[in-house]
């Protein structure tokens, strides 16, 4: 079971991500991955999707906590 301390992890994380995520969209003028040729294979969202999903089951395996 996860502990406040483990979401505050999983928390700090996802926002990491999402602002790797974000600097990329902004540095090649875009406000989506999908028109990016390198979606595709693109680490950089790889990263970020896995790091969402581990957020949202805060390390768990199977269901969400909401």
């Amino acid at each position: 079971m996860s502990t406040p301390h483990s979401s505050d992890i999983f928390e700090k994380r996802l926002q990491e991500a999402t602002e790797t995520l974000r600097g990329c969209q902004q540095e090649h003028g875009l406000e989506s991955c999908y028109p990016c040729p390198e979606c595709v294979g693109c680490e950089i969202r790889a990263k970020y999707v896995r790091t969402v999903y581990e957020s949202m089951s805060k390390g768990e395996t199977g269901g969400f906590d909401f």
